[in-house]
């Protein structure tokens, strides 16, 4: 049943929705006429002139639905995927002066491509500035608060006791399918991505919600330069998929969206503290119980990723679980962290999931 071949489980494409989407995907489809998106924009009276209107009601909406973050009286920035939102906020919040650039920091554990997409363009407005947790320079300052975090699925504030930090929230995972929805964020800037949230990676939307106007103009601005704003197609198909979710929440006679998507990262979550409990070798993080307002009961976080832990036996985890067990992850060292963590994927589709669980449960090195 399971070949001998590598198993890739440390990327995070949203396969695990694949088989919702294939039941109910059907109420998704729509047809977008030749004569369609010929124009650049989309509403000139709009700060964001090149957010789709339908795609704006809906960002409200599921956001009201789900009571995960505060919409009223913010700026909705459409970029193409949360990656160039961030790019754009650090444009919007870095100074334009002669100060140099500034120091941009974030907790370790960190994503892996914050540091990578912050230096990647050597940009003179900002750089990467390190661990949160080890910044002890005066001035100015960016810090990035992922919450839930990934890799490690903990919930996140800011840690520099500083008054000049700016922040930016980046809230990807704040769903009710991967954390008990609490209350509704109220941060200055906001990011979220349509990948995580039901799955649609391939359609490279995501969204920020942002307080201050300026702020706002500025991201606008870079994203315009950067690619004079945003496939209306994506925006269209986000705006239906948005819209299916909602109205599932609403259904009484078939699972919403998201206690599909709550089952399925649950049993994956059973399954893996199970195995990690039977083999002794591993380990993953443990969580605390909080009630959820979106669900109504009592739950513990079940993260998009593990924050993988070998035994003190096994030194470097990524190049063990290569080696001898033939699974690809993603060693902790990317992610600031040390090289006894790999970061493992929650999200793949369920023949890769299996597989991997088989490996990691075998007690000797065989891969079959």
């Amino acid at each position: 049943m399971y070949a001998n071949f590598d198993v890739v489980i440390r990327s995070g494409d949203p396969t695990v929705y694949e088989t919702y989407w294939q039941e109910n995907g059907e109420v998704t489809t729509m047809v977008i006429p030749g004569w369609q998106s010929l124009s650049y924009f989309s509403d000139e009276n709009n700060l964001c002139w090149f957010l789709e209107p339908e795609l704006g009601k809906e960002i409200v909406r599921v956001h009201k639905v789900v009571g995960n973050a505060v919409t009223q009286d913010r700026y909705i920035v459409v970029g193409t995927g949360s990656t160039q939102l961030y790019q754009a906020a650090l444009y919007a919040l870095s100074p334009h002066d002669e100060s140099g650039p500034i120091n941009v920091v974030s907790t370790a554990p960190y994503y892996s491509s914050y540091p990578l997409i912050t230096d990647y363009l050597k940009s003179g407005l900002y750089r990467w500035g390190g661990d949160a947790k080890t910044y002890k320079e005066d001035g100015p300052y960016i810090e990035l608060v992922t919450s839930p975090n990934n890799p490690d699925g903990f919930l996140r504030e800011s840690v520099v006791n500083s008054s000049k930090g700016i922040l930016i929230h980046d809230l990807a995972y704040y769903w009710p399918q991967y954390t008990p929805i609490t209350s509704a964020a109220d941060h200055d800037v906001m990011l979220f991505t349509a990948s995580k949230s039901t799955g649609h990676a391939g359609m490279r939307i995501g969204w920020a919600l942002v307080k201050d106007r300026e702020t706002a103009r500025k991201m606008i601005e870079y994203i315009e330069l950067n690619t004079i704003g945003v496939s209306k197609d994506s925006q269209l198909r986000v705006a239906k998929v948005l819209k299916v979710v909602s109205d599932s929440c609403g259904n009484e006679t078939a699972k919403s969206f998201f206690d599909h998507s709550y089952d399925a990262m649950y049993e994956r979550w059973k399954l893996l503290k199970q195995a990690a409990k039977d083999t002794k070798r591993f380990s993953v993080p443990d969580f605390a119980s909080q009630r959820c307002n979106f669900f109504g009961r009592v739950f513990e976080q079940q993260p998009a990723f593990a924050w993988f832990k070998c035994g003190e036996e096994i030194v470097d985890c990524e190049k063990f679980l290569r080696e001898e067990k033939k699974i690809l992850t993603k060693s902790g060292k990317h992610f600031g962290d040390e090289l006894s963590y790999v970061r493992i994927s929650m999200l793949d589709r369920d023949t890769n999931f299996n597989i991997f669980l088989h490996r990691i449960s075998s007690s000797s090195n065989s891969t079959l």
